[in-house]
């Protein structure tokens, strides 16, 4: 009996798996209902629906700092140039997770700028971004949601990013500093983006303070951007 070799773990997609499948039931001869489960759309009932080729979403850590890696929102030069570039950063992905503090900084204050188109046309398209995208929310204290598309998670923060990876769609933008430190510590950010200000804070929380790795983080540069401000927006990708 001329039995087909059973496909590496590193198979490219469901479709070789499930020819594999068809050609193996047919040479064992299979009965003709376990047959008929490899001719079914999808694959067959207990069959993983992922496989190493298929692409997962990529989380994006993205946040302002100074050059002595202070973090705090108000040691940041905050102009035009800095909201077109995360504008543009939002409309590439399509969710955004925050942890409770950084939420209550940003909503309902940017919402209110999508409404009212009170501030510059730079601030005002930043702000109609942010607004019309989904949100998750990780915290145990918030009640409820100030806006229309934000759903607040209460459940384990690891299982929860690794289930929103696996969803079909665009990329994940996470924000605030709590959150994504301990995203990194658990290896799920896949990409930075790090707009650096010409400033020393000389005080304030640091970058990944206190964030505890179990062996070096080694990051790839694979783009640079320069502002007329000084600042300079460094994207990294994980190697």
């Amino acid at each position: 009996m001329n039995v087909p070799s059973v496909p590496s773990l590193s198979v490219p997609d469901l479709d070789e798996a499930l020819a594999w499948g068809r050609k193996a039931a047919v040479a064992c001869r299979a009965p003709v209902e376990v047959r008929a489960i490899f001719q079914k759309p999808g694959p067959p009932p207990g069959w993983p629906t992922k496989f190493k080729g298929d692409q997962m979403r990529n989380v994006i850590f993205a946040i302002n700092i100074t050059l002595d890696g202070c973090c705090d929102h108000t040691k940041q030069i905050a102009d035009d140039e800095t909201h077109e570039y995360f504008t543009q950063l939002l409309r590439e992905v399509e969710l955004l997770v925050f942890g409770r503090k950084t939420y209550q900084l940003m909503v309902p204050f940017w919402p209110d700028v999508a409404k009212s188109q009170s501030m510059t046309k730079a601030e005002n398209e930043f702000a109609q971004a942010f607004d019309s995208i989904n949100k998750i929310v990780f915290s145990r204290s918030l009640a409820s949601a100030e806006d229309r598309n934000t759903r607040i998670v209460r459940t384990n923060l690891h299982d929860e990013i690794l289930k929103l990876k696996q969803e079909p769609g665009k990329n994940i933008l996470i924000g605030g500093v709590d959150i994504p430190s301990q995203l990194v510590e658990l290896g799920l950010v896949d990409e930075y983006r790090f707009v650096v200000g010409p400033i020393v804070a000389g005080e304030g929380r640091r970058l990944l303070e206190g964030v505890s790795l179990r062996e070096r983080l080694q990051l790839k540069l694979v783009e640079s951007k320069s502002f007329k401000s000084g600042c300079v927006a460094l994207r990294y990708l994980k190697r």
